[in-house]
């Protein structure tokens, strides 16, 4: 059911989302033609418009991916362009399937409300960009300072222990949207920007002068970041979670969107297991067997994923990091398709 009428958090919407958990996500969605999925307003690497208005970035990406994984066709998505106020409400109201909004799992929202985090598409930290003409090299150094911040973000109360943890002052500026924070920084309304550091490295992308600010290397917090689905669903929550899987799977075994159609002839049983040539782990998702398949084939593996959108394909140019796979020194660990 797509239900366009938003609730307010608290008990009303846990009743809400408790009634639309009920139905069955993944027959309403194929009965509906199209995945309706949550992403930020703009955030360039996660979510943002190219120069054709075509949305691409990592969490466009994992919508693509459960639709090539639903329907063969990536395309089949409706995107709900939503600010950190509206995120949640439009998950448990029913107004979208799926929530892939660079947003950070956390015990309050893993368990209060109404909701459950699917997997982890990027592991990250809060950070801070400042203004080069401050002459700031530490973020210790910055006690007295005014400080843009975004509204509904775990980024509020990392700021303020870290402060408090170092005993420094800040005067805080809330905006609504990433776009507003780093309009603030940029007209000298805060001296610093505080925010995950990928959305760092994309907002300064943004700047009329990007060379004119710098992040700094303090990490302040653990920011897991990763698609969101309503509780009560098991069979959704399954397939949002295995098409992440999936992808991590097809980067370890080798597999990517160019070599997908070769790669069927492999005689690895890792492979042919993961392709649909084999067993029947699609039929167990609810899905065809070339389930796997589809999503690399039309979207990519994680690797490739992440290389264009954030990493040395992209503007950004991140390093992989923690989210190389664990083989490679990094976190990020695909469950076995056997």
């Amino acid at each position: 059911m797509k239900l366009l009428k938003s609730v307010s958090l608290g008990l009303a919407a846990l009743t809400l989302a408790a009634t639309v958990s009920s139905a069955d996500t993944l027959e309403d969605t194929k009965k509906s033609g199209y995945l309706s999925c949550g992403l930020n307003t703009g955030l360039p690497g996660f979510a943002s418009p190219d120069s054709s208005g075509v949305w691409k970035g990592i969490d466009v990406d994992a919508c693509r991916a459960v639709a090539a994984a639903i329907f063969a066709d990536p395309s089949k998505v409706k995107y709900a362009h939503l600010n950190a106020k509206e995120r949640f409400t439009a998950l448990q109201s029913g107004e979208i399937d799926m929530l892939a909004r660079n947003t950070t799992w956390t015990a309050t929202r893993d368990t209060s409300l109404g909701l459950t985090f699917a997997a982890v598409n990027y592991y990250d930290g809060q950070g801070f960009l400042i203004s080069k003409k401050i002459g700031v090299n530490s973020a210790k150094e910055l006690d007295g300072a005014t400080v843009c911040i975004q509204a509904g973000t775990t980024t509020e109360l990392n700021l303020t222990d870290y402060f408090k943890a170092n005993k420094m002052e800040y005067k805080p500026i809330t905006y609504d949207t990433s776009a507003q924070t780093i309009e603030g920084f940029e007209t000298g309304r805060c001296d610093v920007l505080t925010s995950d550091a990928s959305q760092l490295y994309g907002l300064r992308t943004t700047l009329k002068d990007p060379d004119s600010a710098k992040v700094l290397p303090e990490i302040i917090s653990k920011e897991p970041l990763g698609t969101v689905v309503r509780q009560g669903d098991d069979k959704w929550f399954k397939i949002v979670r295995w098409t992440h899987i999936a992808m991590l799977n097809a980067e370890e075994l080798g597999i990517t969107s160019k070599n997908v159609d070769e790669m069927l002839k492999s005689p690895n049983p890792s492979i042919k297991r993961f392709l649909g040539e084999t067993g029947k782990f699609g039929e167990y998702l609810g899905l065809d067997n070339k389930w796997a398949y589809n999503i690399i084939k039309y979207v990519g593996n994680y690797g490739e994923v992440f290389d264009r959108n954030v990493g040395k394909d992209s503007p950004l140019k991140i390093e992989r990091g923690l989210n190389k796979l664990w083989k490679d020194g990094g976190i990020q660990y695909g469950a076995p398709i056997r």
